[in-house]
């Protein structure tokens, strides 16, 4: 396949638009970042006019497919009616009871705009529920781009220091050190050393994805979910899950109903409205009721606008169809175990692991990876050569390792993407 005209405009954008793009994470893929002129279930459809099978899925919104007439219909239904209002409306109402059913910890809620937005508002609920400053986080976790918690994303091993005392590290030039002040970065899946810092008293919140899905695809190890809250419980610490990729993917009320255990706090985003600019904090009445006192500030001018709305209740309306998320499971369960097959039929060492809906393919490495360092296992050049050719064969994949599932991808789908991860997989065996 030929990128020609998407690095033409790519070039030509660059003069107005830095880097061509509007978001860091859209930077460095390969061969070059693309441009895209429609979706449709499954595809994009390119500049260039290729027609390729999406995994990406909008990094994970889009898990009814690209075009989900539901959500079309019901966005065109009632956009004609306003767009903005700075007040409320029965669709916000609606939307917010929707979440609440589905969602164990949701006694109370607020809308916002994006992931990095509401984790702002679920640590300072918890700094102002507490009385404390200390937050805690995990290496490899990503809670938005935001100073104070975009530490220890991605540290290569000569920076993230000791296992038992990690050394927040950076993501970005031009982030004040201060913001770390009264940040802990910790190995996650570790409950000794959660438990360890956690019996000094100061911590106002612990955030973490339980389960680590912006670093490879990683469960919690069996009762580290529940130590983590009996711990949070125990000194007084609110206990946030951010689950804007779990939410809404892993179950109807996200990872949170798959593993049984229930946050103080938890936030969601990219599945819950098909791609609008929704995202959601959620909580027990008692902290979230701080908002309402207006004792907590949180605000965001287009928050529960109506496009988003009616995407967010169409949306959340589709997941609870019967037997969705079996479907889901199964569909991806098929993806899954015909990489595997195809990785391993080309003797091409490799690990897949995760979930049906979502899970991570890393070459290089058998065994489990279990947090951020042992993720480091991994080959990341030759899993980005398998991505490119995968791309040449019509099939666009992260190149960070997660594959994304959706509704809309069929078996033929399916079938057709495990047919070019086999040449692409004999492709890279061969050198």
């Amino acid at each position: 396949m030929q990128f020609t005209k998407s690095a033409e405009l790519l070039k030509e954008a660059s003069e107005h638009l830095a880097g061509g793009v509007s978001s860091h994470f859209r930077l460095g893929m390969m061969p070059h970042p693309l441009v895209f002129d429609r979706g449709d279930g499954p595809y994009l459809i390119d500049v260039d006019g290729n027609r390729l099978i999406d995994y990406y899925l909008g990094m994970g919104p889009m898990i009814l497919g690209h075009t989900p007439t539901p959500v079309i219909e019901a966005v065109q239904s009632e956009i004609g009616n306003g767009l903005l209002f700075a007040g409320q409306s029965r669709l916000e109402y609606s939307a917010a009871d929707l979440v609440c059913e589905m969602v164990p910890c949701a006694e109370r809620i607020r809308f916002g705009s994006s992931g990095s937005e509401v984790a702002q508002a679920a640590i300072r609920l918890a700094r102002a529920a507490t009385g404390r400053k200390v937050i805690i986080k995990f290496e490899g976790h990503y809670h938005g781009w935001f100073d104070n918690v975009i530490w220890s994303v991605g540290p290569t091993s000569d920076q993230f220091g000791s296992s038992e005392s990690p050394t927040p590290v950076p993501a970005s030039a031009g982030q004040e050190e201060e913001s770390a002040a009264n940040l802990v970065v910790l190995r996650w899946n570790d409950l000794a050393s959660l438990e360890t810092r956690l019996a000094e008293g100061d911590v106002a919140g612990v955030i973490m994805e339980p389960a680590m899905c912006n670093t490879s695809a990683v469960p919690p190890l069996p009762g580290y979910l529940e130590g983590a809250k009996a711990a949070c419980a125990k000194h007084g610490t609110v206990l946030i899950f951010d689950e804007v990729i779990t939410g809404f993917r892993l179950a109807p009320g996200g990872a949170q109903e798959r593993f049984g255990v229930t946050p103080d706090l938890a936030i969601f985003g990219k599945a819950i409205a098909s791609g609008f600019p929704v995202s959601c904090l959620a909580g027990k009445a008692g902290i979230m009721d701080l908002l309402a006192s207006r004792k907590v500030m949180h605000g965001g001018t287009y928050n529960a606008g109506v496009a988003a709305m009616a995407a967010t209740r169409a949306t959340l309306t589709e997941l609870r169809q019967p037997g969705f998320y079996e479907r889901l499971e199964a569909t991806g369960m098929r993806l899954w175990t015909g990489i595997d097959n195809a990785l391993t039929d080309a003797e091409v060492p490799h690990r897949i692991q995760g979930f049906g809906s979502v899970f991570h393919v890393a070459l290089g490495t058998t065994g489990p990876i279990t947090d951020y360092r042992t993720s480091l296992a991994a080959d990341r050049a030759s899993y980005i050569r398998f991505t490119t050719a995968l791309l040449q064969r019509g099939v666009r994949a992260l190149e960070r390792g997660a594959w994304f599932v959706s509704s809309a991808h069929t078996d033929d789908v399916i079938d057709a993407t495990v047919a070019a991860v086999a040449e692409a997989a004999k492709g890279l065996a061969d050198g």
